[in-house]
């Protein structure tokens, strides 16, 4: 049995359950924690005012300061890091296999099941099972922040990796619960909402990750910037203490009713306990998001996770060449780093905020393919930008175009993903969809640089709005599916 919007009322806990004449008390078990709460279908076509209103929800103005805990730490292991390396004068061959720590986060599905399910002492049974683990990931990377401020890179680069990989560890770590988090916060219709001021969030930690460090290196060291940096996660920290916990089934009662375990432990009778206990929790943990996902979507489960990992396609393939671009047409440094800044960073957060709107507005379904066609034809821009060649004017346009397309299509696909996560797997299969979102537009990426030499740079970005289609149908279609995306009821 799986929960998915709707749940029955409250379910005794596993003391009270003896299946086949075993007792599961023995087995790995979360602190009770209630249950979900009934999840209203989705409303449609409210008044604006309505879907502003929504944005002063608690659990929404939560997302913001937990999406700047999770942006701080991104940078501080990528492009700060190796603005810090190459000011040391570390090699430039070395930084690039700094790189590669950035693959922690997109195999993070890996260990999703472990902080979807296993219970940390002391920590799941004083905060929760979410809130434990983000504290504890939040730990993870503030010891590892000033495990960096104390390391001299010249000599110490093997040094330096380890706890960088200490903080991109609990960076992903941190992720996975904080997804967890949100979904389990709030209804599908308040989702996009939310989605939008974790954006807004995500991009302050950016910022202060990036432009915020540079600056602090500069006027002082780089050891008072990742000081700096260390102190910054205490927001994140403050706002797991202050926030409760999100009412979810406790494990052991999710166990009780999961047909796959039950039948593991008829099987099973007469093996050691410990080992049936661990097979159970493994199979409740592990086996049963993925059986769930395509349990509930069948045929179309395949078509669903192709969906998923084309979305994002267009924008993540050109990615790597925008930079490229506006330096081979003459754009200097500081003026690249102005407009992306200014508008790049303002019109990503517009672009969160109004696809939280649509959403909360006209729902997911119509939002949606706005978002995929969005975000294929605004590379159409950087088509114009180099044909059109130094031309400061079409420089804006194309980033005020892209982050805005961006912003609102990442709104509208983190609640659609949302409205797939099972509430009983949330972190686990959630940890799937993000990580399969960027494997192929990541991977596609990485041959930019041929087609480019090859075609040049206005073929290219015709190439990756081509490569949107796909996605664009595949949005029409989900958008007329009523199972995928229910019809809503009128406010």
């Amino acid at each position: 049995m799986t929960w998915v919007g709707r749940c029955p009322a409250r379910l005794p806990y596993v003391q009270d359950f003896i299946i086949d004449g075993e007792d599961l008390r023995g087995l790995p078990r979360a602190q009770p924690q209630g249950v979900l709460p009934d999840m209203p279908p989705p409303t449609a076509h409210r008044s604006w005012r309505d879907a502003l209103v929504i944005y002063l929800r608690a659990p929404v103005i939560t997302m913001l300061f937990l999406g700047f805990s999770a942006g701080l730490p991104f940078l501080l292991v990528f492009s700060t890091l190796s603005a810090w390396l190459r000011s040391t004068g570390v090699e430039v061959a070395a930084i690039g296999f700094f790189a590669w720590i950035g693959m922690l986060y997109s195999i993070k599905f890996f260990w999703a099941p472990v902080v979807d399910r296993l219970a940390l002492p002391l920590l799941t049974r004083t905060l929760g099972q979410r809130r434990g683990w983000m504290l504890l990931a939040q730990a993870m990377i503030a010891a590892g922040l000033v495990g960096l401020a104390g390391v001299d890179p010249v000599g110490h680069l093997p040094l330096v990796a380890a706890f960088a990989l200490l903080v991109a560890f609990g960076s992903a770590t941190q992720d996975i619960a904080i997804d967890a988090f949100r979904i389990e916060s709030a209804p599908d219709d308040v989702q996009a909402a939310m989605a939008s001021t974790y954006i807004i969030g995500y991009r302050g930690g950016l910022l202060a990750a990036g432009a915020g460090a540079l600056y602090v290196a500069s006027l002082a060291s780089w050891e008072a910037a990742y000081l700096t940096m260390a102190a910054l996660v205490g927001i994140g920290v403050i706002t797991v203490l202050l926030r409760p916990e999100p009412e979810r089934l406790s494990l052991t009662t999710q166990l009780i009713h999961e047909p796959r375990v039950r039948a593991f432990l008829r099987a099973s009778r007469g093996r050691a306990k410990p080992l049936r206990r661990l097979g159970a929790w493994v199979i409740g943990a592990i086996v049963c998001p993925f059986t769930d996902f395509f349990t509930r979507h069948r045929r179309k489960a395949l078509w669903l996770l192709l969906f998923v990992a084309v979305f994002r396609i267009s924008d993540l393939a050109m990615a790597s060449m925008a930079n490229p671009l506006y330096i081979d047409l003459g754009f200097t440094l500081a003026t690249i780093a102005n407009v992306t800044n200014v508008f790049g960073i303002a019109m990503s957060i517009g672009g969160g905020i109004l696809g939280g709107l649509l959403v909360a507005r006209y729902g997911i379904g119509p939002i949606l393919v706005l978002g995929a066609v969005a975000a294929a034809l605004t590379n159409l821009l950087f088509v114009a930008l180099a044909l059109a060649g130094q031309s400061l004017p079409m420089l804006v346009m194309a980033i005020i175009g892209d982050n805005l397309a961006n912003g609102l299509a990442s709104a509208v696909f983190i609640a659609f993903l949302s409205s797939l996560t099972s509430r009983a797997y949330t972190a686990t299969q959630y940890a799937l969809f993000s990580s399969l979102m960027t494997l192929p537009g990541k991977f596609l990426s990485g041959f930019g640089g041929l087609v480019v030499s090859g075609e040049g740079y206005a073929t290219f970005f015709l190439i990756s709005t081509l490569l949107g289609l796909p996605a664009v149908l595949l949005a029409i279609w989900i958008s007329r599916d009523r199972e995928l995306v229910p019809a809503a009821e009128g406010a």
